[in-house]
């Protein structure tokens, strides 16, 4: 069993694991033949397979302590349910699909005829759940302590301090962006995106109901942003980030001794000093010269680029304002995998470093 641990571990390291997260996340969703994962059979299996994965690691003594962790144990059952509810919507979503070709109303049509009474149909489901969720609680908090510490003292923080959960991923963006991107920007671009999508996106297919064939490109990019970036996020900053901020394995201890050399370097210097071998220019404008070209020319020629081939079909449906500001919202998106891979492989801090202003990309 070391030898599955230790291969565990190493399949954990980000630059692998997230490759693979990628790699699994289009075949699932863009390859026909391996829909079968969206079948009732399929969730069983990955269930129980999770379910052994979790009872397994529960024997290892730095698995166990990094699941049992009072903090941590809301987070396990919330992964196992987003990877249910997710499930559950392509499931739904395939079968109205497969209805659709055979010209058959959508199941939720079909559904909408069935009256339902608030009393005392509802209103009973919700006492009751009410009351299971109340007893539920009350037993949680009786064995799982609360993980309350001692009062703040500036000599001694813990190693590693952590945010809340909700917010492990704006703390883990911060590894790879500047605070006013990871901290502001980002999640602004989050709140405001969300909001425009429904101006944004003319596409009225799906409205209430389940379909992935009519709204595919809506259905992965949310999907990706939501579990491949975002909950990936969370998923890095409660498991794998341990003391000093260093990468972890599920089964490999947390050793505050750990030292990992970083030898973190910028675009321009890689340009100037490696490419050229000559001095940093004083100029910060020249300095910057190559990442202020190569931030611009993402921004403005891959949204054209996009426009006259995989895009084609949505310039020619939302026209240009609507289509630049998608196309801007996605580019976003994309930047922080790309900034993360930077990091990992080439451990690139910054595209354009701008410290005499305060600008960094």
């Amino acid at each position: 069993m070391q030898g599955f641990k230790a291969a565990v571990d190493g399949i954990c390291n980000p630059p692998i694991l997230f490759s693979l997260i990628f790699a699994l996340f289009f075949v699932a969703f863009l390859w026909k033949r391996v829909h079968w994962i969206w079948t009732p059979k399929a969730c069983i299996l990955l269930l129980t397979a999770g379910l052994a994965f979790v009872g397994f690691g529960l024997t290892d003594p730095n698995f166990h302590a990094i699941l049992t962790k009072p903090d941590n144990v809301p987070i396990v059952g919330m992964l196992f349910l987003v990877g249910f509810f997710s499930w559950l919507s392509m499931y739904l979503g395939l079968k109205n699909d497969r209805r659709t070709a055979a010209n058959l109303p959508p199941v939720e049509k079909l559904e909408s005829e069935i009256k339902i009474l608030v009393w005392p149909d509802l209103v009973y489901t919700e006492m009751l759940c009410m009351i299971l969720w109340s007893v539920l609680l009350i037993v949680w908090s009786i064995y799982l302590k609360a993980p309350i510490e001692e009062p703040a003292n500036p000599a001694k923080t813990p190693n590693p301090s952590k945010a809340p959960w909700y917010f492990l991923g704006l703390q883990e963006m911060l590894v790879y962006y500047d605070p006013w991107i990871a901290g502001v920007l980002l999640p602004g671009l989050i709140i405001v995106g969300l909001m425009a999508l429904p101006y944004i996106d003319p596409n009225k297919k799906g409205n209430g109901y389940f379909t992935f064939a009519e709204r595919k490109w809506e259905i992965l990019t949310f999907q990706f942003g939501f579990l491949v970036l975002w909950v990936m996020m969370i998923i890095t900053g409660t498991f794998f980030r341990g003391p000093n901020q260093n990468f972890f394995g599920p089964f490999e201890h947390w050793d505050v001794h750990k030292l990992v050399p970083l030898s973190n370097i910028n675009l321009s210097e890689v340009i100037w000093v490696r490419v050229f071998n000559v001095g940093l220019p004083q100029n910060w404008l020249v300095r910057e010269s190559f990442g202020i070209t190569l931030v611009l020319a993402y921004f403005l020629l891959v949204p054209m680029v996009l426009g006259r081939t995989l895009f084609k079909s949505f310039f020619e449906k939302m026209g240009m304002v609507r289509y630049q500001i998608l196309v801007f919202l996605l580019l976003c998106m994309v930047s922080l995998p790309i900034k993360m891979y930077l990091r990992w492989l080439f451990n690139m801090h910054y595209v354009v470093a701008i410290p005499e202003y305060f600008f960094n990309i």
